[in-house]
């Protein structure tokens, strides 16, 4: 038995400067301003759920963490048993920390890697439908929020611990020189992209450490207007483009990446495959992007 994880819930992102992140999410991606129960953070809404973006302030710039999606109480005491089964640490959300994400359960641990979870379940979703700025829909339902790019240190011991611990799926796999990350020549380091849902993939890690605590977070929009017109944003407020517009490979997302106030990158993108784990079989890609998705954009 593995935890029953439905999808990424939301993240929460440590800020020293919220006046950017007001730029960034409002007029940059286009998200919804929502309301919550902290006057000090910022909440960000992109469908019925109350926020799946919450911007606290801080002395840094950094993923706070990411919270899945389980499906009830029961689901939830399940993952309990299985992480002390596997000897991982959590703590229970305090009653403040429950009110102020709107759950009505959660508990929290760290990966072997440092990055940190929350899984939860009973997320409050709101009667006021979600307008956003540029009048962009996001696909979300059952796919989630949409995917996290996490570092980590070691590609085994992470496939092992998402995968036999949490319950992730293996989706897609890279290959990359192990020279990259200071590894031996003629080594290989692995990207692996895993799913829990339709959504082609959830999580993926990068085995290569980053001050941020996140490689990227992608959004997806359901139209590929949306895309161009968010990229025109990206240019009028001079956000930081960090890769140009193009295909991927393995979850055929059309996207480009912009470089958050957080340090990480947002890939906003459109048509991501969805799958069927009934009938997926994981494959070993062997270039990022069929076209475009140029990462020395940032440089020019």
């Amino acid at each position: 038995m593995t935890i029953d994880i439905k999808s990424m819930g939301y993240v929460r992102v440590a800020s020293t400067d919220l006046d950017q992140w007001t730029t960034f999410a409002g007029k940059v991606l286009g998200l919804a301003a929502g309301r919550g129960p902290d006057p000090a953070n910022q909440y960000w809404r992109i469908d019925e759920v109350s926020a799946r973006l919450v911007v606290y302030p801080s002395d840094v710039d950094q993923l706070g963490c990411v919270g899945w999606e389980l499906a009830d109480h029961r689901a939830l005491q399940e993952a309990r048993e299985h992480l002390q089964k596997a000897g991982v640490e959590f703590e229970e959300g305090t009653k403040e920390e429950l009110a102020e994400r709107r759950v009505q359960e959660l508990v929290r641990f760290s990966d072997p890697f440092d990055n940190v979870f929350e899984l939860f379940h009973g997320i409050t979703y709101e009667s006021r439908p979600v307008v956003t700025p540029y009048a962009a829909k996001f696909v979300t339902g059952d796919q989630g929020m949409g995917h996290i790019v996490l570092p980590v240190t070691d590609d085994v011991e992470a496939l092992r611990f998402y995968a036999d611990v949490l319950g992730f799926r293996l989706r897609d796999s890279m290959s990359m020189p192990g020279e990259f990350v200071g590894k031996e020549p003629g080594s290989k380091v692995w990207l692996r992209f895993l799913g829990v849902n339709p959504r082609h993939h959830s999580l993926a890690f990068l085995p290569m450490p980053n001050p941020s605590k996140c490689v990227h977070i992608m959004l997806e929009v359901d139209e590929l207007d949306h895309v161009g017109r968010a990229l025109e944003r990206v240019r009028k407020h001079r956000a930081p483009l960090s890769a140009t517009l193009g295909r991927h490979m393995n979850d055929e997302m059309i996207s480009f990446y912009v470089k958050s106030p957080g340090g990480f990158d947002v890939e906003f993108g459109t048509e991501g495959l969805t799958v069927d784990d009934a009938r997926w079989v994981a494959r070993e890609s062997t270039a990022v992007s069929y076209w475009g998705h140029d990462f020395g954009a940032g440089a020019q």
